[in-house]
């Protein structure tokens, strides 16, 4: 079994799977939606991720009727909801670590707030 990550299939391949053309894959390629692998032979291989980020710009596209610049920055916009996800979750570890040992490390401090996220931890 290969990682998520791991890029293992072909364009034919990806095409074929996906119902689409070769032509438009290197056009989301182009445009910057996606980012397949290279052999050294210059050949494109994609990953299962890959293959998540193309069905995500199909339905965009298709069911939703959204064009490919509007597809980008939907994705930019998913990709940062990503980060801040990533980010609060590290808080909130942070803040469980700070209420276990009942001190806030040195050269931090500590804001509370009571909006949706609860916690805001600076760093000097």
């Amino acid at each position: 079994m290969h990682s998520y990550d791991e890029p293992v299939y072909l364009i034919s391949v990806v095409a074929k799977a996906l119902n689409i053309h070769p032509q438009t894959l290197r056009q989301y390629e182009r445009e910057g939606l996606v980012t397949p692998s290279r052999t050294d032979g210059k050949m494109r291989l994609y990953s299962q991720k890959d293959i998540d980020q193309i069905n995500m710009i199909l339905r965009l596209t298709r069911n939703l009727g959204v064009n490919l610049a509007g597809v980008d920055i939907i994705l930019q916009f998913k990709e940062k909801m990503d980060e801040f996800e990533n980010e609060i979750e590290d808080l909130k570890l942070q803040l469980a670590k700070c209420k276990k040992e009942g001190t806030i490390p040195s050269g931090q401090t500590l804001v509370k707030r009571k909006n949706v996220y609860e916690i805001i931890i600076f760093g000097e």
